[in-house]
C-alpha cells in the first residue's frame, strides 16, 4: 500500500467516515459510512486519500455484513484443499467482463469458484514465489486486492 496507516484512518476520518480503524498494515479500512453504494464510498474513499495523502489506492468495499457472510459459507468446504495450502479471496470492482471457465490451476495455485464478485484461490507456497498473483492478473486484470482468508476473519471481527 506504500502509506502509514494513522494517514489512511486519518484521511477517512476527514472525510466524514465514523469509527475508523485499520487492520494490519495492508490497507484494510474498517468505518461506518450512512447506507450508500458502495462504488459512492470507493470514490469518497479515494477522494480522500488523494486529498489528504496526495495519492489514492484503489478502494474496493464490501460491508461487513458480507464479509462475515463469506466466512460463514466457507466456500472452500467445496474443494480438495491441503491443510498446508493458503487460501486467498480476490475482491473485484465488478463481476469479470470475460467468461472464466474455473478451475484454473498453474503452478500449484488454483483459482477454485467465483461468488458475485469475489475469486476463491488455494496456493501451496513455491521457492517461485507468489505465482497466485500473476495467475490471479492474467486472468482477472489489475482492478483488484485480493486477502488470505485469515485477514478477512480479521477485519470482519
Amino acid at each position: 500500500m506504500n502509506c502509514k496507516m494513522a494517514d489512511l484512518r486519518a484521511a477517512f476520518e476527514a472525510a466524514g467516515f465514523t469509527d475508523v480503524r485499520t487492520v494490519l498494515t495492508s490497507g484494510n479500512v474498517v468505518f461506518d459510512a450512512r447506507s450508500t453504494s458502495e462504488a459512492a464510498l470507493e470514490q469518497k474513499a479515494e477522494a480522500a486519500m488523494h486529498e489528504r495523502m496526495g495519492k489514492a489506492f484503489l478502494t474496493i468495499v464490501r460491508p461487513i455484513e458480507e464479509l462475515r457472510g463469506l466466512l460463514a459459507t466457507d466456500p472452500y468446504r467445496a474443494f480438495r484443499v491441503s491443510p498446508k495450502a493458503k487460501r486467498i479471496v480476490t475482491f473485484l470492482k465488478g463481476r469479470p467482463r470475460v467468461k472464466i471457465k474455473l478451475p484454473i490451476e498453474a503452478d500449484g495455485a488454483r483459482i477454485l469458484t467465483m461468488k458475485g464478485s469475489e475469486i476463491f484461490t488455494a496456493y501451496l507456497p513455491t521457492p517461485k514465489g507468489p505465482v497466485f498473483m500473476s495467475l490471479l492478473e492474467k486472468t482477472l486484470g489489475k482492478d483488484q486486492t485480493t486477502r488470505t482468508w485469515d485477514t478477512i476473519a480479521k477485519v470482519a471481527r
